[in-house]
């Protein structure tokens, strides 16, 4: 590995950002995770943040303080989150559980942890092939975000540009998987649940549950998730 290549992932403790950092690192990217506790009601994610990042040799890992639920406007901080929705629904429209702007405002700040450890990516695991409407998940986003981070950083400026790397974001779900199994992910250390319990045990009902057991059917392969 070549110590000067680095990338700042940012890890949510979920499938997409685990099998991210598992791309990032067989490309010889040094790994550098970023995790935000922003008031998210499924805060078991970043224990299993923690995990992942240990998991596969992070060199550093920092779990940000990013208070949005002082601004609200999700069910991931307050109100019911929805249950047993058909694959039509879920697709349908942006879903409740969207945090306004997150991603804008995660790579925001993966853009600043980069330019002061001199990093040539920030890795982010948005897919758009099947994913909940999110409309910070798309290519398009993606590829303004990077020319403006180029355009808005001294580092560019001065001839180093920053990479905003999606590695999944033409991938379906079940790619996603045997992709990250191909790698050795463990996916047992993994959380994808929006409403976990107080022992962080998924819920099996929520979108994000439910996309990603079938996901593991369709790929053949067991779902270690906890249940309950």
């Amino acid at each position: 590995m070549n110590p000067e290549k680095k990338a700042v992932v940012l890890l949510s403790g979920g499938i997409d950002s685990a099998v991210s950092s598992a791309l990032a690192k067989k490309a010889g990217y040094e790994l550098y995770g970023l995790s935000f506790d922003y008031g998210q009601r499924h805060k078991f994610e970043l224990e299993s943040a923690r995990k992942i990042a240990q998991h596969l040799g992070f060199k550093e890992h920092i779990i940000f303080p990013l208070p949005l639920v002082q601004f609200g406007g999700s069910v991931l901080f307050q109100g019911e989150v929805p249950k047993k929705r058909s694959e039509q629904e879920i697709g349908k429209d942006i879903p409740p559980t969207y945090v306004p702007a997150r991603n804008l405002i995660f790579l925001s700040i993966g853009v600043a942890r980069a330019e002061v450890l001199g990093a040539d990516a920030v890795v982010i695991g948005a897919h758009s092939v099947d994913y909940s409407g999110y409309p910070d998940c798309r290519p398009e986003f993606i590829e303004s975000f990077e020319r403006t981070a180029n355009l808005a950083t001294r580092t560019a400026q001065e001839g180093r540009l920053i990479r905003i790397w999606a590695p999944l974001i033409h991938m379906s779900k079940t790619e996603i998987i045997k992709t990250g199994s191909e790698l050795g992910v463990d996916f047992s250390l993994t959380l994808s649940c929006y409403d976990p319990d107080e022992e962080g045990r998924a819920c099996g009902e929520c979108d994000a549950c439910l996309i990603r057991k079938k996901a593991f059917e369709q790929a053949g392969i067991p779902d270690p998730a906890n249940y309950r």
